[in-house]
């Protein structure tokens, strides 16, 4: 008897052993995956909703602070209702510096604040609209975080606003209600406060004493900048605002003075466009319809260098009448061009040998032109949009340098926007009107203007 008590007594632990040793090893052998906390929004949500609501005002600047996630989980939890103004209120009757203070990326959780302020996590509908007025607290964490909801007579309130369109958009797990103003919290508007008197007091910005000469006990004036020397102050300060390349005052060494001879060197590179043949859609742009080869001259005299990566007719002739009939297209697509810096066919060739992939800065802010090594050549833009160095040093005399492409550039943002279009067959180039030249007269003479010659 105690023997059988004794077996069974092992033959059960040996049981549970072995259970947990085949549990043990399916567990190793098929491991959970970890379960995914990120909350599952559909396209019936009040966030969609609000995105693609006519509160566009409200919804653009949920996008900027970076806000969608907080409120995903926020909907996941618990039905939201959300108090949206009007979008005259946020464009026009929102104090200008006040909405310059919150796009400030310094001011990211003032913005924050000031949106989740804004909403509370609540269904208020307008059958169970409180009538005596109640408390809500709001998505907002900080202090004084509560909205006062009341009824007047016919007349619905949120705090200091008025409920003019109730019930506007309803979704099983949330609701939005338009109001007439922007509520805005105390802290937030203490946060204005203090950065305007801050600002106000850092108005003048501190410079260290002036140097006296202890020789002459007079003051020291700045040394000269030589004749001939490269300008202190970047390209981009000498660009007048706007689409004009005119150079702003003084932005050289020396101004007026001319130290170098700009307006010559690019009548220079133009005659050897001409000469070289096959760049006549080009040579037009820059003399006929712009004002580029007067400004380019300009910066040159003022001691800015410049690369010029110029398209041959063959590419010149693939541009479609869309892309030409923008306002100052021309321009914009020659900026692109003007690289700020002196590049040869080869500096351009070893730098993409060695590092790979070069971004060079255009005349086009902010765009950048990406160069690479291709097949033993340079290769400019990426994509379809591409286009290859083709005829290398057409003109080179130490300011400017003109290189030769296949192709017209264009950013990488304009490409992946552009809609496709049906293959242009490929045109043959006019010796002395480009295909820019036709496409502008054409627009001019459909405004009743006279015909260009």
């Amino acid at each position: 008897m105690d023997f059988q008590i004794y077996g069974f007594t092992n033959l059960f632990l040996f049981t549970i052993i072995l259970f947990f040793s085949i549990a043990g090893a399916t567990f190793q052998e098929n491991p959970k995956s970890p379960i995914s906390t990120v909350p599952q929004i559909n396209s019936n949500s009040i966030l969609v909703a609000l995105l693609d609501s006519h509160y566009t005002e409200l919804s653009e600047l949920v996008e900027k602070a970076l806000l969608l996630q907080t409120l995903e989980e926020a909907v996941s939890k618990h039905n939201i209702t959300i108090f949206a103004p009007k979008n005259e209120a946020l464009e026009r009757d929102l104090d200008p510096e006040f909405k310059r203070f919150l796009l400030e990326p310094g001011n990211l959780k003032s913005l924050q604040n000031l949106l989740l302020f804004h909403m509370i996590p609540t269904r208020i509908v307008s059958k169970t609209w409180p009538g005596r007025g109640r408390v809500h607290s709001t998505l907002y964490a900080g202090e004084e975080n509560v909205l006062q909801i009341s009824e007047k007579k016919t007349e619905k309130t949120v705090s200091s606003a008025k409920i003019i369109k109730l019930d506007d958009i309803v979704k099983p797990d949330g609701i939005i209600h338009g109001i007439e103003r922007v509520l805005i919290p105390k802290s937030v508007q203490q946060d204005f406060n203090t950065r305007r008197s801050l600002r106000s007091i850092s108005a003048v910005l501190p410079e260290g004493a002036p140097e006296v000469d202890p020789r002459t006990h007079r003051l020291k004036k700045p040394a000269p900048v030589p004749a001939g020397a490269p300008p202190v102050l970047p390209v981009y300060d000498a660009l007048a605002p706007g689409p004009s390349l005119a150079p702003a005052p003084a932005p050289g060494p020396g101004g007026p003075h001319h130290h170098f001879d700009g307006e010559s060197q690019v009548k220079d590179f133009i005659q050897t466009l001409l000469h070289y043949g096959g760049y006549n859609e080009l040579a037009d742009i820059l003399v006929n319809l712009t004002s580029l080869a007067t400004e380019m001259g300009k910066l040159v005299s003022e001691g800015y260098v410049l690369t010029v990566l110029a398209p041959n007719d063959e590419a010149m002739a693939k541009l479609t009448t869309d892309q030409l009939s923008e306002p100052g297209a021309p321009e914009q697509i020659m900026y692109y061009h003007l690289i700020p810096e002196y590049q040869t066919e080869e500096s351009m060739y070893n730098s993409v040998r060695r590092f790979g992939k070069i971004n060079y800065d255009t005349l086009r802010l902010p765009h950048k032109v990406v160069a690479e090594e291709a097949d033993g050549s340079v290769k400019f833009g990426q994509g379809e949009g591409s286009a290859y160095l083709v005829d290398p040093d057409i003109y080179t005399d130490g300011r400017i340098s003109v290189q030769g492409v296949d192709g017209v550039l264009f950013p990488l943002e304009e490409i992946k926007a552009a809609p496709i279009a049906a293959p242009v067959a490929k045109v043959v180039a006019k010796p002395r009107r480009g295909k820019l030249m036709e496409v502008v007269c054409g627009t001019m003479g459909s405004f009743a203007f006279a015909s260009c010659h």
